[in-house]
This record gives structure tokens, C-alpha cells and sequence, in this order.
């Protein structure tokens, strides 16, 4: 199992502001454990996400010396993405790809047609740049605002989207709106009719709800999986409530299960939990 914490998505909606020093010190911690990556900030509008807008002062004092994990940055548009590419200790850049009307204009003020055209345009900054495109199928089970969803829809962007050459997609259930049934039919179709292509999961879960998400996609064949400490934060954007996101604990307790061992400095992760608690109090 791949293990991607995100204290992008924990803290992108937190107010107030958390100091940069204090970002610097808990993301170098988190560097420590040995996730196989960290989706650690964004390139997005600082006025629609203040939390974030430090970004590229973090980059140069996060210690990747003695680390493999890898750094995953947000970007909403071409001009996020090129800020990004210019970052070679960046490797991934992940675009939230909308397939709610609403949710993409809310998210990256841009419709869905407009959306496929940037991905169009970063897929090349990603290519020329020797980055990787993460496209995050955002709203990916469902959507609270009545838009049209069902599987079909998830495949026909998937399929459309992998022809610019993207590789790794990560459905996200943006607000928690999963239905085990839906997770389990969409792993089992993508998967094996893509093999070419990673697919991962997203979830913002209930607490009650997150082994069963989790069981779903891994028996579908998903072993890439989104976490965030104790499962603090979710999407401001999406909805007025935030859905917490699934808790990393919860996640490495169940590579243990599955004996899937995650080598992790179980020490380092403990540190880091106990400064998370701090920065978000």
C-alpha cells in the first residue's frame, strides 16, 4: 500500500493562520516517518486559501536529504502549475479535476470543458518540466449539489482524460458522500480495464464510515490510499460543513492487517502527531 499524507487538506481550511516556521518544523517530521508521499501545500489563490499561501517559502527548508518520500503541491491552473514546476524538489502535481459542474466552478472557477483544457496545458508543463500529473477525480462518488453523477460518468473522464498521457488518478469523495457499493463497482471496473494507470482513493469520511470505505476499495484492487492526521480538515469549498478526512492512524493500523507493513519510523510519527495537535489548537 502506498501511503500519501496530506497536511495540505488537514490544515488548507484552518483559521487562523499557522506560522510558516511552525509549518516548516511539522512538515519536516512528517518527512521522517517515510509516507511515500507528502501532499504538503498548493499553488492556488492565496486569497481564496491564505493557509496555503506560504508554499514556496517552505520549500527550500524542507530537509529531503535523508528522506524517499516524495512532495505532491496542488495547482488550480496553468500559472499554479508553472510556480510549481519551477521547484525541483517537487514531484507530483495534483489538479482537481471536478466532475460536478458545480463543485469545479466553486473549486477552480472554471467549468468542466474549461477544466480538461487545463489539464491539457499542465500535463505539458508536467512533461517538459520532468513532473508527474495526479489528477484528483474530485466528487467522485457523489455531490450535495443535485449535478448528474453516476459510474459511468467517473469512466468516461477517466478514459478521456488518461489520452493527454496522465497516469495516476485519485477519486476523491470530496464530502463524504460514498456509498460502498459505488466504491467497490468503479475500483473493479477502472482497474483492470486500465492497467497502465495507478488509481488511488481520497476519502473524507465519517469516523464510524472509514473501514468500510477503505474495505471496499482495497479488495477492488486500490492500494494507493489519501490520509491526513487524525483525519483534521476536508475541502472549504466544497460545502459549509467540513467532512474530516480519513485518519492516517486508521489507515496504518490497516496495512498491519493486511500485512501490507509499511516501513514507517513509528517514533518520528508519534512526534508528529503531538506537534499537529499543537499547531491546530
Amino acid at each position: 500500500m502506498k501511503l500519501i499524507e496530506c497536511p495540505r487538506d488537514a490544515w488548507q481550511g484552518h483559521h487562523p493562520f499557522i506560522p510558516t516556521k511552525k509549518k516548516i518544523e511539522y512538515l519536516n517530521k512528517l518527512l521522517q516517518v517515510g509516507f511515500d508521499t507528502l501532499d504538503f501545500g498548493s499553488f492556488v489563490s492565496a486569497k481564496a486559501m491564505p493557509q496555503v499561501s506560504d508554499t514556496a517559502a517552505i520549500i527550500p527548508k524542507l530537509d529531503l536529504s535523508t528522506t524517499s518520500t516524495k512532495l505532491l503541491a496542488i495547482v488550480a491552473n496553468e500559472r499554479g502549475a508553472m510556480e510549481a514546476c519551477a521547484f525541483e524538489q517537487i514531484t507530483y502535481l495534483g489538479y482537481p479535476f471536478s466532475i460536478s459542474e458545480t463543485f469545479q466552478l466553486r473549486n477552480t472557477n472554471s467549468s468542466v470543458e474549461e477544466s480538461l483544457q487545463r489539464v491539457d496545458a499542465i500535463q505539458s508543463l508536467c512533461i517538459k518540466n520532468n513532473k508527474k500529473l495526479v489528477i484528483y477525480i474530485s466528487m467522485g462518488f457523489g455531490n450535495p449539489y443535485g449535478d448528474l453523477w453516476n459510474p459511468d460518468i467517473v469512466l468516461h473522464w477517466v478514459k478521456k482524460i488518461s489520452e493527454y498521457g496522465v497516469k495516476i488518478f485519485s477519486l476523491s469523495d470530496t464530502v463524504g458522500l460514498a456509498k460502498t457499493d459505488d466504491i467497490k463497482s468503479l475500483f473493479k471496473h477502472l482497474i483492470p480495464t486500465h492497467p497502465d494507470l495507478e488509481f488511488g482513493a481520497h476519502f473524507h469520511t465519517k469516523p464510524e464510515e472509514w473501514k468500510a470505505k477503505i474495505d471496499m476499495a482495497y479488495d477492488a484492487g486500490c492500494r494507493r490510499f489519501d490520509g491526513a492526521m487524525l483525519g483534521y480538515g476536508g475541502c472549504p469549498l466544497a460545502q459549509d460543513d467540513l467532512v474530516g478526512n480519513m485518519p492516517m492512524e486508521k489507515l496504518i493500523d490497516y496495512t498491519t492487517e493486511k500485512n501490507e507493513y509499511a516501513l514507517l519510523n513509528l517514533k518520528a510519527l508519534s512526534d508528529a502527531r503531538e506537534m499537529f495537535l499543537h499547531l491546530i489548537r
